[in-house]
């Protein structure tokens, strides 16, 4: 049960990740970096944005923010991005992670998520998570908008259940 901001849920590979976060969808650019900054300093720990949303750099800049003016690590932290779907060969999915941690100016994600199935090429970019989360650039992969059918199509084909 999640009753406070720190309540955390275990995720299917025991990583603990806070059961409820900051979502900047919609939030531009400009104003995600106090929103990041101000929303950790009253206890969220969990930041979720994507590649198109658009503003990885402004919830970069206020996780640095607020790690220069308080206690807390980076380890404290629960950051969670998105490949979008229209980059979802292998290389391109390597290449939107590369181009999201730069953004971010983070060294790894806690989360990195497949934002969208697209069309038919979700297994390639769900093995090039496999390998990110296998090299310990990623500690938890998975996938959001997905349909059953999509899920069914994926497990037939996977390592690691989302």
């Amino acid at each position: 049960m999640i009753n406070h901001l720190q309540d955390t849920i275990t995720l299917n590979n025991g990583l603990q990740m806070p059961g409820m976060g900051l979502g900047v969808f919609q939030v531009e650019n400009d104003a995600t970096a106090e929103m990041v900054k101000n929303a950790i300093e009253v206890g969220y720990r969990s930041i979720d944005t994507a590649a198109i949303y658009g503003n990885e750099a402004g919830v970069g800049e206020g996780i640095k923010q607020v790690l220069t003016s308080t206690g807390l690590r980076r380890e404290d932290l629960f950051i969670t991005s998105k490949v979008w779907n229209d980059g979802l060969s292998y290389d391109e999915t390597i290449a939107a992670y590369e181009e999201s941690l730069q953004k971010l100016g983070l060294d790894y994600l806690d989360l990195y998520l497949i934002h969208w199935p697209g069309k038919d090429k979700y297994a390639e970019s769900w093995k090039a998570l496999e390998d990110l989360y296998n090299q310990g650039k990623i500690k938890a992969i998975g996938v959001c908008n997905f349909t059953v059918l999509h899920l069914q199509n994926l497990l037939s084909d996977i390592g690691k259940i989302p």
